[in-house]
């Protein structure tokens, strides 16, 4: 019995195109704003409808404005004509303080600035995601100074 060498397994490589689905996924992912910010270049590089739709939410839904930026940006480059996203101010999360007081109550009296945001970002991924993209490089800064403020009670 001759063995039909035509029916080659594929692969996946680095250089291949993620599929539609795939980039869904990804655009979908609260608590990875980097994979959201991945997914939104790769949509622009494949224009087509469906991209489009996904871009357009992308601007007036994602939490984190450097991703809502650039999918507009995208969109421009697709020649659509798209509302420039708006950057959020106050509080990104209703609740903010009371999650966070929460996590600091859990944690040990004496707990260091490290394991506070480490437990956040276990326990709370979608917030620590949305804070971080926010914030980009003034993060951690930003995080400790608002650790420092909660009480503990």
């Amino acid at each position: 019995m001759a063995i039909d060498h035509t029916d080659e397994a594929v692969v996946d490589s680095p250089a291949a195109e993620p599929s539609l689905e795939e980039l869904k996924k990804a655009a979908g992912r609260s608590a990875n704003w980097r994979e959201r910010l991945r997914a939104v270049e790769e949509l622009g590089k494949r224009g087509g409808d469906e991209a489009v739709a996904l871009l357009s939410g992308i601007v007036k839904h994602d939490a984190v404005h450097q991703v809502q930026k650039a999918a507009y940006r995208m969109l421009q480059e697709l020649a659509v004509d798209a509302q420039q996203p708006v950057r959020k101010t106050g509080e990104l999360v209703k609740g903010l303080n009371k999650i966070l007081v929460r996590i600091k109550k859990s944690l040990p009296e004496g707990h260091t600035f490290a394991e506070f945001k480490e437990k956040l970002q276990k326990m709370r991924s979608d917030v620590y995601d949305i804070y971080e993209g926010d914030k980009e490089a003034e993060f951690d800064e930003w995080l400790e100074r608002t650790w420092a403020s909660l009480s503990r009670r």
